[in-house]
C-alpha cells in the first residue's frame, strides 16, 4: 500500500486523513524505550530487513529511521595551522585545476585566451608546488614544537621543561607569600630571610 493510498482510503473525510497524517508525523512518543532495543537506540529492529507490516506499523507509530548514524573519528583532528595550510593548498590546487582546463579548451577552440590562460596555470602550478610544500613543512615544525618526538632535536621537550620551571616558581611564590600571610607578617618581605 503506497503514502497516497494510505492517507486516502475511501470513506474517509479530508479531515481524517488530516489527522491521520499529523498523527504519523508525530514523534513516538507512545513507544516505551524498553519496548524494542533497535529501536530506541536508533537502529531499525530486525537488522533492517523488515516486512511490509513492519514497515507500516513503524511509518503509523511515527519511527523514523535517523538519516546518519554518529561514528567516531578514525584518525584525530589536524591541528589548526596544518589544517588551514591544507585547506589553502587544495584551494589553489583547485583553482589552477580548472586555469589548465580552461587552458586546454581554449587552444582547442582557438581562442586568444588560451595564451593567457597556459601562462596563468603555469603560475599556478608554481604556487600550487608551494602550497603542498607549505602543508608539508608547517605539519613539521608543529610536529618538532608541540609533538613528542623522540629525537634529540626536538624543541619540544625543553618548552616542556621552561614551561615546567615557571609553573614551579609561581607556585614557589604563592607558597612563600601565604607563609607571610600566616604569620602575621604585612605581605612585605624583608631584604634578607
Amino acid at each position: 500500500m503506497s503514502t497516497a493510498e494510505r492517507c486516502e482510503t475511501p470513506g474517509t473525510s479530508a479531515g481524517a486523513s488530516t489527522a491521520a497524517r499529523g498523527a504519523a508525523q508525530a514523534p513516538d512518543h507512545g513507544i516505551p524505550a524498553d519496548a524494542d532495543p533497535g529501536i530506541s537506540q536508533g537502529r531499525e529492529p530486525d537488522g533492517g530487513r523488515g516486512t511490509a507490516m513492519d514497515e507500516e506499523a513503524r511509518y503509523e507509530t511515527g519511527y523514523r529511521r535517523p538519516l546518519w548514524v554518529e561514528e567516531p573519528a578514525r584518525r584525530r583532528r589536524l591541528p589548526d595551522p596544518v589544517r588551514t595550510s591544507a585547506v589553502r593548498a587544495v584551494l589553489i590546487i583547485s583553482v589552477t585545476l580548472i586555469e589548465a582546463v580552461i587552458a586546454f579548451l581554449c587552444t582547442m577552440a582557438g581562442s586568444w585566451l588560451a595564451f593567457p590562460m597556459v601562462l596563468s596555470s603555469g603560475a599556478g602550478t608554481v604556487v600550487a608546488t608551494w602550497g603542498v610544500l607549505d602543508v608539508w613543512i608547517t605539519r613539521q615544525v608543529w610536529n618538532q614544537r608541540h609533538g613528542v618526538v623522540s629525537a634529540p632535536s626536538s624543541t619540544a621537550r625543553a618548552m616542556r621543561r621552561e614551561r615546567r620551571a615557571t609553573r614551579r616558581q609561581a607556585r614557589t611564590a604563592e607558597q612563600r607569600q601565604e607563609r607571610i600571610r600566616r604569620q602575621g607578617g604585612t605581605g612585605r618581605q624583608l631584604s634578607h630571610p
